[in-house]
């Protein structure tokens, strides 16, 4: 093994086909695959772009032969030769360069490796903490490195579209000040200042919004954020969004630059632009319809209410329900009434891990509705029921009674898990869809406060204004969340540009006059120095690129995420600091 490279590499291992027939190459990757079939050695090359077959033959390169004998999985080479045509019988359909081999003349040995702890392969079996904790190993998988190439194009697109629509790209700070967000804040001690601590920015929120009061007009960028939250599968603590601003706009403004940039993405990730403009949805409609705000639109089995007939049954369950203010809602599952009972029974279990106290269900037969629930239900009833969820013959009808947020919830769930195990939710399509008008304020029952849906900078509907101090929880907001396939990957709104109207909802939250001037003093004073109308949006570019690689997870598509312990196995962080660091920074350590 020799210190650097005897000759430079002129292809990448995924490049060559049968029109480099007869050239003169060089390739440098790492050895996949090493056989020998008595006489020929044949090493499969593999790099970022892909694998190519390298051949060795001690009769026209002895001195490379040998060399090629010792090299072992993950070896680091460069070999050179003439590019030849596979015979027929040896054709590789599976991969690009299958067509082609190379019969290599010389080969230089530029770093060994150890045995693997798990195999360079696509499809590896393999614990993802072992993954994450050799992430080298596992990027240098070419379906990772595809996931990091499509990240590439989508950002690069993102740069180029925004560009040609007259968006600057601003950079934001990484060290804030605290404020409230919605999440717990990662804290960053100061040494100059003890005691002080900056925060690292869960979005650039009230920053883009001071760009938009600068006369910026249209800023983006594609933005850090960080939040010391629970993790889940879509959930990391730092992330990155595509982070948009826009002066003197609208909703509809808004929300056109948005679906133009979403079909320069699916076209750079080679998929098939969706009709524009995407359907929109109120926040009402899609709780109704899907009992969610972030509904899959790809297949039906849609939900129905059936509280105006549930109080003329018998039936205590349902009637105590509606008395008590909550809703009876249902679902017809198709051709669910062949379900055998244990497939009921799992359903019902199933619905009580996610919350609901049980679930009432009645088989559509050629002679009505069968349950051992019919005998509370007169049979014109029976029949109402029946016709408001469109139930046919063979068809399985289930019900949730309870409060409305719990039963749709609940619902929501039976219907993804229906969906996926009747094989109703295509794979192959795109579904993106508006989800508009959400309330301003959500109630807080353990605190007894109104608190922002969203975010406070969200504007209210100008129609809803006059109800903010009287009827807070029927005023909607200028928000607008955008869904793909069931997953919100965007979400914004119109902002509050005057320091009164922004003064009033920080009251209506609890924020004082006094707090309000302490956390967002510079944000009213700049809406005091004629503040623009204004709006945008956060594209999360992780979740986006996690749909269109079709991976189950954003770690996927992450070159360094954390586990969902959020810790960092590659570096071993996070760490604990050594004494001296504290004493710098006034910190100590104390144990619960």
């Amino acid at each position: 093994m020799e210190f650097g490279m005897k000759f430079k590499r002129t292809h990448h291992c995924g490049q060559l086909r049968q029109e480099n027939v007869g050239q003169e190459v060089a390739l440098a990757g790492w050895v996949h695959s090493n056989r020998d079939h008595g006489g020929l050695i044949f090493i499969d090359l593999r790099d970022r772009e892909g694998i190519t077959q390298l051949v060795f033959n001690p009769a026209s390169a002895q001195e490379a032969h040998t060399l090629a004998a010792v090299c072992r999985s993950e070896y680091v080479i460069l070999a050179r030769g003439k590019v030849t045509a596979r015979q027929p019988e040896t054709l590789n359909p599976k991969i690009a360069t299958g067509g082609i081999e190379v019969h290599v003349a010389e080969l230089q040995l530029l770093n060994r490796s150890q045995t693997p702890p798990f195999a360079v392969e696509d499809e590896v079996e393999v614990s993802e903490d072992l993954r994450l904790k050799y992430r080298y190993l596992d990027l240098r998988r070419l379906k990772m490195q595809n996931n990091l190439r499509l990240r590439h194009r989508i950002a690069k697109t993102t740069r180029d579209y925004l560009d040609g629509q007259g968006f600057l790209e601003v950079e934001t700070p990484y060290l804030l000040k605290s404020t409230p967000e919605g999440a717990r804040d990662y804290i960053v001690p100061s040494r100059i200042y003890p005691g002080h601590c900056f925060a690292l920015p869960q979005s650039p929120q009230m920053l883009k919004q001071i760009l938009m009061v600068s006369g910026c007009d249209r800023y983006f960028q594609i933005a850090r954020c960080f939040r010391d939250e629970d993790l889940r599968a879509d959930r990391q603590p730092e992330f990155t969004q595509i982070d948009m601003e826009m002066s003197f706009v609208d909703i509809d403004d808004i929300l056109g630059k948005v679906e133009g940039l979403m079909t320069a993405i699916f076209a750079c990730a080679g998929e098939t632009a969706l009709k524009t403009p995407y359907p929109r949805l109120s926040y009402q409609e899609a709780m109704r319809r899907f009992g969610n705000d972030k509904p899959d639109r790809r297949f039906g089995l849609e939900l129905k209410d059936i509280s105006s007939l549930s109080g003329q049954a018998d039936f205590k369950v349902f009637a105590e329900a509606v008395q008590a203010g909550g809703v009876v809602k249902g679902l017809c599952v198709p051709q669910g009434g062949s379900f055998s009972r244990m497939e009921i029974d799992n359903l019902i279990a199933l619905a009580q891990k996610f919350g609901a106290r049980g679930m009432a269900w009645f088989k559509v037969t050629a002679q009505g509705l069968e349950s051992n629930l019919t005998k509370y239900f007169k049979p014109e009833l029976l029949r109402r029921i029946q016709e408001a969820l469109e139930g046919k013959e063979g068809d399985l009808l289930i019900f949730i009674a309870d409060n409305p947020a719990l039963t749709n919830d609940v619902l929501s769930r039976l219907r993804l898990h229906l969906g996926a195990k009747l094989g109703m939710i295509p794979s192959d399509q795109w579904h993106l869809s508006w989800i508009v008008d959400f309330p301003l304020f959500q109630y807080d029952q353990a605190a007894k406060r109104w608190d922002p849906e969203h975010h406070p900078f969200t504007a209210p509907h100008p129609e809803d204004i006059p109800l903010l101090e009287t009827a807070p929880g029927q005023v909607r907001s200028l928000s607008f969340d955008l869904v793909l396939n069931g997953m919100e990957i965007a979400s914004g709104s119109v902002r509050i540009h005057q320091a009164a109207l922004q003064s009033r909802i920080f009251q209506l939250i609890g924020i004082s006059g006094d707090q309000a001037r302490t956390k967002f003093g510079f944000l009213l004073d700049a809406f005091e120095c004629g503040a623009p109308p204004h709006g945008g949006l956060a594209i999360g570019l992780d979740r986006l690129v996690m749909l269109l690689a079709r991976e189950r997870t954003i770690r996927d598509v992450i070159a360094f995420p954390k586990t969902q312990r959020a810790q960092d196995l590659l570096c071993g962080a996070p760490s604990e600091m050594q004494p001296d660091q504290l004493r710098e920074l006034a910190l100590k350590v104390v144990s619960d």
